[in-house]
């Protein structure tokens, strides 16, 4: 590790999902060794990051709890992570308060390490300055809404959702540089993520371990 501080870095809990294969519901609020998701997640975030935003659709009330704003995709039809770190970014924007970058994570990862920002920023400044995006990845899998975005790319962002129709995050990721910040999925995967009962029923398992 270097010795470099990352630059300000905002956070943004990606907690719009449909929860489809959970019977329904907001995944992030499924409990883990007796503290929900959204919970874990925020802990992990809270000393990383300079102030954090839920992105999530429907009613916000529903997250009144955390004390944080919640915004909900501007792009409609629930057109994926990117519409909602777009939301974040134009959030982020909104509050005109200098910082230049923002984390992205998911709401239902209870394990995430607690040197995201740290080791995001690090594997981007490595690849050079003409590399403006950061992803993680455990073992063999990549995990692209957990990145850093810069705040200077959310126009181009905007464009390819609203006018070119783009949603597959890698396609628009490509094209600007990405770097890639490496995890042991052993013993446990930082980025495992709860989808289905069978997943909840694994992740109490871990967490009682």
């Amino acid at each position: 590790m270097t010795n470099i501080p990352p630059p300000p870095t905002f956070g943004l809990v990606l907690a719009g999902g449909l929860a489809r294969r959970m019977g329904g519901g907001d995944k992030a609020r499924i409990k883990i060794g007796g503290v929900t998701i959204l919970d874990r997640v925020l802990a992990t975030l809270s000393g990383q990051v300079r102030g954090m935003v839920i992105n999530a659709n429907g009613d916000p009330a529903r997250f009144a709890d955390t004390g944080l704003d919640v915004v909900a995709d501007s792009v409609p039809d629930f057109a994926g992570p990117l519409a909602g770190i777009l939301a974040g970014l134009d959030y982020l924007s909104e509050q005109n308060n200098g910082i230049e970058w923002m984390l992205s994570v998911p709401g239902d990862c209870p394990f995430l390490p607690d040197d995201l920002v740290e080791r995001l920023h690090e594997a981007r400044r490595k690849m050079g300055a003409g590399v403006p995006l950061a992803c993680a990845r455990s073992g063999e899998w990549r995990h692209p809404v957990v990145g850093l975005w810069p705040l200077a790319l959310r126009e181009d962002l905007r464009e390819a959702l609203m006018v070119e129709g783009l949603h597959k995050i890698e396609i628009w990721t490509a094209r600007h540089g990405i770097a890639i910040a490496d995890w042991p999925d052993q013993p446990v995967d930082p980025f495992f993520n709860v989808n289905t009962p069978k997943d909840a029923a694994k992740a109490e398992k871990i967490a009682a371990g």
